[in-house]
């Protein structure tokens, strides 16, 4: 499998994971609990075939600097919380840095 397409399956995994996370109201509600279950298993599972080609380290940081910016968008079209200037300028420039990693990095398995 593409270890890119496995990054991008293991991020909305994380996504749906965290976004079911708060749904699940501390896991009193049993069908967002199973969501987050099966999206963090499947999570991992297509981290683990990602890192067959990318390093660990490039790896992490766009898993978790995506997963931060779709899950505050989230946050905000689904759980009406709120986004401020600072941390639209913050999400900004994690979407920078993934995108200066992923143009101009020797690290990464292109």
């Amino acid at each position: 499998m593409n270890p890119w397409l496995a990054l991008a399956i293991a991020i909305s995994g994380e996504v749906i994971a965290t976004t079911a996370l708060k749904a699940s109201n501390e896991f009193t509600r049993i069908i967002p609990s199973l969501i987050v279950v099966i999206g963090y298993g499947t999570a991992f599972y297509f981290m683990s075939i990602s890192l067959r080609v990318l390093p660990v380290g490039i790896m992490y940081g766009i898993w978790s600097g995506m997963g931060i910016v779709l899950v505050s968008i989230i946050g905000w079209l689904v759980y009406k919380q709120t986004l401020d200037l600072p941390s639209m300028i913050g999400m900004g420039l994690i979407i920078a840095g993934v995108f200066v990693i992923n143009l101009f990095s020797k690290s990464v398995g292109h």
